[in-house]
């Protein structure tokens, strides 16, 4: 054997590996398959240390998978459109194609070095024709169904990227992509009915066995389901009726002031010949330029302004204020919220700020609320009504019930289950993504693109200018067009889809990628999906999943897949940090995989993101930790070194019974680290663990290195072992050894190694003796021995004899190859 060198071997696999195509995987109805993703890249252009972990964990599970003897699909792609490909045209003037496809194609070359099993050929890029072809199909299916329209809304909308955001993507008032403020415009979009589908969205969530807690938890607050009452309140003025929606029934009667959103649609009617008409516009402008965040924050100041009229509390006749506040979302309930100051907090820092009127609704059970004494609202779901007509004197259960039995028996209200999801907001006014297609047409209206005209090509004849609307509402060649149904001059829809519709079914192109005719063909579908185990950043819980769980329900519903989740396990890899901080460009604390594989090669690289730290938690980046990977990688190759000619030499069936016991203890090592190694694998996915655990059966094979008597059957059986539970972590260095030394096929497509139980099991075991609960003394027993047995060899010791000697033995207590504590007086 050569001396190690990672740099060579590697790129000799990876050629042989890709000149082969080894990774390509097709149907096998005689094998149980297995579907290992993870979540795939946008094309930025480097790969970094986040993506390596995440690659490296989902190939693992693939090599292990397919060794255990699975039919495995490990598919790749890219998430190929987006605003940093416009940017990147703006600010350099380059094509977005161009840039997109040459950062594919690096990104590509960086999974190849890492030695990921991908089956390439299933490879998809969301922004080739051939895919978004498929992805206008789509939302033309959804569009058939009702399940796609267009409205004029106040949407979220970022001033540096010129583009509107979904909620989503509005993390604390920014923007998700670029940090800008998000404020709100009102534009008419394209929406796709999520909401349609929140009650299987959230019933679903608990078939979800697999998937981690905390994310299921977070789908479930975002949905937000909640049980109330709707009922309506006339403005006389108006001659209208303002509907308000409420989780506390119990508290109506308590209602002093109604706060509308600054969106409500009868803000104009309310602003006509009222001579405060300016001042509610100005405050109606402020308000919608706050953040959502600083709007409906508890910690931020509540601002309003009375518009001068009263709407009719329905319950007792009472005229209550309507005021213009900015804590009121418009697509939150019916936009109008009921003031209770008595019982909401939000509610009573209004009121003390405006110096509205507080009537108390709730008494607690133990003591009497006094207005002249409260400091704050009494929140509490505890006690009993007052104030509340008929209702006085019950508890708030049965008070919620018969108000809301009053309000639908007198029909100004009725039961409503209400839901904090909002349709998905999918247009936007950008280049770089899935033209929707949809024609307008003078005479015709509304027209769907034929879909023998599919895909919508996206235009070359554009210009990329800072913040401008749309560049595809430049292009003459792409707007002008014809109607489909009369023939006449029309003009195409100038949105494009948000790029997480493009993300919400790329799982299911992998199993038949190259069809020309469907999405995908039924039945492969079937025979692939849902996925088996789906790898990704926590960061991706609402967004991403809530959008792939409910694009499935679609098509299952429309008959085109037969499982309703398509992931069926799911990992949230954690964070890879250096310094105490996440790695980024800005911080300068970025870590290149190619740095690594260039000064110590891809399996250390692989063996080291997966043994610092258990796959969930974050991981803190250490140089010594990656040299002390690199070191372990040399110490497996010159242990094979060492024993080179035992192990080509050696039997794979022979006579166990022949060892001896230091070699029987060898072999117990080996085979409780197979059992070890299997386990933390296929149940826990606890990769250092087993990586340390195949350390420490190394460690105790080099015991035996300058051994000129070990035996050579056992030899190889350990070499063999070693080799096989390594190849999943370290690709490269094990499919060298295990040619060199073994010679038969590729070690990745191997049985993996089965533990022999009987070998596990220690001849002898050393316990402990207590007496009255204090260790004094440890004797070896052999394994296993009966209860009876244990209390003869502990009275045999001396010891036990000599601290025993004259006194009662009252009880012994045993525990099978522990202890055994003898209790006397």
């Amino acid at each position: 054997m050569e001396k190690y060198s990672p740099q060579s071997i590697e790129k000799k696999w990876q050629s042989k590996w890709l000149a082969e195509n080894v990774y390509k995987t097709e149907m096998d109805p005689e094998k149980p398959k297995y579907y290992s993703l993870e979540m795939f890249p946008y094309p930025s252009g480097n790969l970094h240390m986040g993506h390596v972990r995440n690659y490296s964990i989902g190939d693992v599970l693939a090599r292990y998978k397919t060794m255990e003897g699975f039919n495995v699909i490990h598919p790749m792609g890219f998430d190929a459109f987006g605003m940093p490909a416009e940017n990147a045209a703006i600010k350099h003037g380059v094509k977005p194609s161009d840039w997109t496809y040459s950062n594919m194609d690096n990104m590509k070359r960086q999974q190849r070095e890492m030695g990921l099993s991908y089956d390439w050929d299933r490879a998809v890029a969301t922004c080739s024709p051939d895919y978004y072809r498929w992805t206008q199909w789509l939302f033309q299916l959804f569009y058939k169904r009702g399940l796609a329209y267009k409205k004029k809304a106040y949407v979220n909308w970022c001033e540096t990227c010129g583009t509107v955001l979904a909620n989503e993507q509005v993390i604390e008032g920014k923007c998700w992509r670029c940090d800008s403020d998000v404020v709100k415009k009102d534009l008419s979009q394209w929406f796709l009915k999520i909401t349609d589908y929140a009650d299987v969205l959230l019933k679903d969530l608990d078939l979800l066995k697999g998937w981690p807690e905390r994310v299921k938890i977070m789908q479930e607050n975002w949905i937000g389901r909640s049980e109330g009452l709707e009922f309506s309140l006339d403005v006389p003025e108006l001659g209208e009726k303002i509907a308000a929606y409420t989780t506390r029934p119990d508290t109506v009667y308590g209602i002093t002031f109604l706060a509308l959103a600054a969106e409500h649609p009868l803000i104009e009617r309310i602003c006509q010949n009222n001579p405060k008409a300016e001042e509610i516009r100005a405050f109606c402008k402020k308000a919608q330029n706050q953040s959502e965040m600083e709007r409906t924050s508890s910690e931020s100041e509540k601002e309003g302004i009375f518009t001068g009229l009263y709407a009719i509390n329905p319950f007792n006749g009472n005229k209550v204020e309507i005021w213009v506040t900015n804590y009121v979302l418009a697509e939150y309930g019916t936009g109008a919220v009921i003031g209770v100051p008595s019982e909401d907090q939000r509610d009573w820092m209004f009121a003390t700020k405006y110096n509205l009127n507080i009537i108390i609704t709730l008494q607690p059970k133990d003591r009497e609320l006094k207005l002249e004494e409260m400091t704050e609202a009494y929140v509490d779901k505890a006690g009993v009504l007052v104030n509340s007509a008929e209702f006085s004197g019950m508890d708030i259960k049965a008070a919620m019930k018969g108000i809301m039995d009053k309000a639908e028996a007198e029909g100004f209200g009725k039961r409503r289950v209400n839901y904090r999801l909002r349709d998905w907001l999918i247009s936007r006014q950008r280049y770089w993504g899935a033209p929707i297609p949809v024609i307008y047409c003078p005479d015709c209206g509304e027209q769907l693109v034929p879909e023998d005209q599919l895909p919508v090509m996206l235009p070359e004849d554009v210009k990329f200018e800072q913040g401008a609307v749309s560049p595809l509402a430049q292009s003459e060649s792409f707007v002008n067009c014809t109607c489909p149904k009369c023939g006449k001059p029309a003009r195409r829809e100038t949105d494009t889809m948000d790029t997480f519709i493009c993300s919400s079914w790329y799982y299911l192109r992998y199993t038949d990628p190259h069809n020309d005719k469907l999405p995908f063909d039924k039945d492969k579908v079937n025979y692939w999906a849902p996925v088996d185990q789906y790898i990704g950043g926590i960061e991706h819980a609402i967004l991403h999943l809530l959008y792939s769980r409910f694009f499935t329900k679609v098509l299952r519903d429309a008959g085109m897949v037969d499982f309703s989740e398509p992931f069926t396990n799911l990992l949230t890899q954690g964070m890879v940090l250096k310094d105490g901080s996440k790695m980024s460009k800005s911080k300068g604390n970025v870590v290149s995989p190619e740095e690594i594989i260039a000064q110590y090669g891809a399996d250390t690289a692989r063996l080291f993101i997966l043994f610092a730290a258990p796959v969930d938690r974050d991981l803190d980046w250490s140089d010594e930790g990656v040299a002390g990977a690199s070191r372990f990688l040399k110490r497996v190759w010159r242990i094979m070194e060492t024993f080179e000619a035992q192990i080509k030499a050696g039997q794979d069936e022979y006579d166990v019974s022949s060892l001896t016991e230091e070699e029987k203890e060898l072999r117990r090592v080996l085979h409780t680290t197979i059992k070890k190694v299997t386990e933390d694998i296929r149940d826990r996915f606890m990769f250092n663990t087993a990586i340390s655990s195949i350390m420490e059966l190394v460690n105790a094979f080099y015991a035996f290195q300058n051994s000129e008597t070990i035996n050579g059957n056992l030899v190889r059986e350990v070499s063999v072992a070693i080799i096989k539970l390594l190849a999943p972590f370290a690709p490269h260095i094990t499919e060298e050894l295990w040619s060199i030394l073994i010679g038969e096929g590729s070690v990745h497509q191997q049985k993996w190694p089965e533990c022999d139980e009987a070998a596990t099991v220690k001849a002898e075991v050393q316990i402990v003796l207590q007496i009255n609960g204090k260790v004094r003394d440890r004797i070896m027993i052999a394994t296993g021995i009966s209860r009876e047995e244990m209390e003869v060899a502990a009275k045999a010791n001396a010891c036990v004899q000599e601290l025993t000697a004259g006194k009662t033995i009252v009880k012994m207590i045993c525990v099978p190859d522990k202890l055994v504590n003898i209790v006397v007086k």
